[in-house]
């Protein structure tokens, strides 16, 4: 397995530097990574109430998302 890297760049010299992450920054990295994942699991399950919301008052009106769009 390869190890994380990191990537600098200085503006001002124009130097780039790439090396392995330390202990601290692969830390904050797979928080994040794990942070982002939980988000969007989050994000889609709230997708999904709102899609499961609109799709219960459409079937209360007895109408198809088609016919909504028609209507406006």
């Amino acid at each position: 397995m390869t190890t994380a890297q990191i990537t600098i760049f200085d503006a001002l010299t124009g130097n780039t530097i790439t090396r392995e992450m330390n202990q601290t920054e692969l830390q904050q990295f797979e928080t994040d990574q794990a942070q982002t994942k939980k988000d969007a699991a989050a994000r889609a399950k709230a997708d999904q109430a709102t899609a499961d919301k609109r799709q219960i008052i459409l079937d209360r009106l007895g109408i198809t998302h088609e016919e909504l769009k028609a209507i406006l």
